[in-house]
């Protein structure tokens, strides 16, 4: 006799262990196809997403990520759709159910004046207006203050994006330019990611800016009147892509944009293939060169390797942190070893009550998890000597190219290259709260 699937409701949880709300069960997207209508003035956003899933269970009905947007209209493979928006979800009801298995799209047409999502650790995420112009800073999860989504870092897809904004702007966008046509006020700009990305790592950059290129597959778009200092401060990249190619492997996207804002940011973002700067982070004469470096190194360790769980953080933020030492090393600074000491002595003085491979959801983006996320890592060059270290490195970021990655693996791997178990070592720099002695 045969059995016949029952549909589940599907899950409005991604069981991300620190921020479960955030992405959604029961699918998985494959590719994104965002058209965007944005009035400066105004900050209005009209737009139609349309959404290329497969279903990894039956479904009666899904969720996506979106927030403070009116929709107007939800479609499944073009049949009209119930749909309920409640905080940042969208609860969406198909007219037919969805089999395991079975591809499907969904269509959602929205508009409103987008803002970022507020949260009382990391401040505003997400779109956000420029004095002149309007930017996408979105990590952890602020994703779904300009599309709907699975917002999820594991949830990575294709993008196909056109935004159409008033003329004398410029629009970039994560991924590769297609097309730019311009009308009688406004102009029409098309760019695609053939890469799989997390949604947190997709940005919208607008603004009156001009271009340079630093070096070769690199684009610097900044306010003209910024362009002298910014020249003076990314004229040092190129060299930082080749350093950081022989340590980590090639640099994984076909180009590397750095936007600089007219405005003051308090920090730079990194985005998939780019990374955003405010004025306050160019002076001319190099001030903020760990800066460059350290989002640079990004697009290596979360953008291209995206953690699978945002407890992994450190696989971030620690190779991100341990760059900047490498790169000091290698352009005549203090070698790594100095920088370790010097910051192992800093972190010894701060409370020993986090753990670097689980810092806990406040405690993400603690500097701890930065320095002592470094300090492992140079530990563990130490340990291996760094034939093994680097190799291993350059392993771990072939392996795992456009991929997602967890701290169990790279500890599998570790010890892989170092022909032995690690798992006393591990458990005393990435699971233990005290901080181990410094060789």
């Amino acid at each position: 006799m045969a059995v016949r699937a029952v549909p589940s409701p599907g899950a409005t949880t991604s069981g991300d262990s620190y921020l479960p709300a955030h992405g959604n069960g029961g699918y998985r997207v494959g590719h994104y196809d965002l058209e965007l209508d944005y009035r400066l003035v105004s900050n209005r956003l009209a737009a139609k997403a349309r959404i290329s899933a497969v279903a990894t269970q039956a479904l009666s009905r899904f969720s996506l990520d979106l927030a403070d947007f009116k929709v107007s209209r939800v479609l499944v493979d073009g049949r009209a759709a119930r749909y309920v928006r409640r905080g940042h979800k969208l609860t969406v009801t198909p007219a037919r159910s969805i089999a395991e298995g079975f591809e499907f799209t969904v269509e959602v047409r929205y508009s409103g004046n987008p803002k970022p999502l507020r949260s009382p650790q990391w401040g505003d995420l997400g779109w956000d207006e420029l004095t002149d112009g309007a930017l996408v800073a979105a990590q952890p999860f602020g994703a779904p203050s300009w599309f709907p989504c699975d917002d999820h870092p594991a949830a990575k897809a294709t993008y196909r994006v056109s935004v159409a904004t008033s003329s004398p702007y410029t629009v970039l966008v994560t991924g590769s330019p297609v097309s730019r046509k311009r009308g009688a006020s406004t102009t029409t700009w098309v760019y695609e990611q053939r890469v799989p990305t997390a949604t947190y790592l997709m940005s919208v950059q607008i603004g009156r800016y001009v271009e340079f290129a630093p070096g070769e597959r690199q684009r610097v778009a900044v306010p003209v009147e910024l362009r002298a200092r910014a020249e003076a401060d990314f004229a040092v990249q190129p060299r930082m892509v080749r350093v950081l190619e022989d340590l980590f492997g090639p640099y994984p996207f076909a180009e590397y944009v750095v936007v600089v804002t007219g405005d003051e940011l308090d920090d730079p973002v990194e985005a998939q293939g780019m990374a955003v700067f405010g004025a306050n982070h160019v002076d001319g004469v190099g001030t903020h060169e760990r800066l460059v470096v350290h989002e640079l190194a990004h697009q290596w360790f979360g953008n291209s390797l995206t953690v699978a769980d945002w407890r992994h953080i450190w696989l971030n933020e620690g190779f991100a942190t341990y760059a900047e030492w490498l790169w000091s090393e290698a352009s005549g600074g203090a070698p790594a070893s100095r920088h370790a000491r010097d910051w192992h002595r800093v972190v010894a003085a701060a409370p020993a009550d986090l753990s670097v491979a689980d810092p806990g959801v406040r405690r993400m983006f603690d500097q701890r998890v930065y320095k002592r996320g470094a300090l492992t890592l140079h530990a563990l060059r130490t340990e291996l000597g760094d034939r093994a270290f680097f190799a291993l490195v350059r392993d771990w970021t072939d392996t795992y190219r456009h991929g997602t990655v967890t701290t169990e693996a790279f500890t599998a791997l570790a010890a892989r290259h170092a022909g032995r178990s690690l798992d006393g070592f591990f458990a005393s720099w990435l699971t233990g709260t005290a901080l181990p002695a410094l060789r």
